[in-house]
């Protein structure tokens, strides 16, 4: 099956109708998923930030790390969930919008990192430099999923 077909068959679906066509249903699809976006942002931040050495110095980064751990988790599914009906209801724009290949690009570079790499870093005690580079790329990775986010309303 051809890209395009798969597109439009996915935005023919009856999720995808219902979305289009509700008055209200996108735009608290559309607050849910920027929620999970802060909470994301938020869970995020904290830890790279102490790995960075700038915040929360009197906890270790491993204990910090598995408190955010759920909060970190939890928001990636709702981001998900919600972002996963938003793309049915809008699937031939998506197509046609490069900022919609960035972000989906991203995100999975980002969740690779932070299930990876990250993880990895957060359980070791890795050296200083090694942290503030994690901390640094992490950082990167999430606010290009939020600027590519954002950027598919404008083109």
């Amino acid at each position: 099956m051809e890209l395009l077909a798969l597109f439009q068959w996915f935005e023919a679906t009856k999720i995808g109708t219902v979305v289009r066509e509700s008055l209200w249903l996108f735009p608290v699809i559309q607050c849910g998923h920027l929620l999970a976006l802060a909470m994301l942002g938020g869970s995020v931040l904290v830890v790279d930030l102490r790995l960075l050495g700038l915040g929360l110095r009197e906890q270790s980064v491993e204990v910090l790390a598995q408190r955010i751990h759920p909060w970190l988790v939890g928001s990636l599914v709702a981001i998900l969930a919600t972002g996963i009906l938003m793309f049915l209801s809008e699937a031939l724009k998506c197509f046609y919008s490069p900022p919609f290949w960035y972000k989906m690009a991203l995100l999975v570079m980002a969740t690779l990192f932070a299930f990876t790499v990250r993880r990895r870093v957060l359980a070791a005690s890795a050296g200083q430099m090694r942290q503030r580079l994690t901390a640094a790329v992490s950082m990167a990775l999430w606010l290009g999923v939020g600027f590519s986010g954002r950027w598919i309303a404008f083109y």
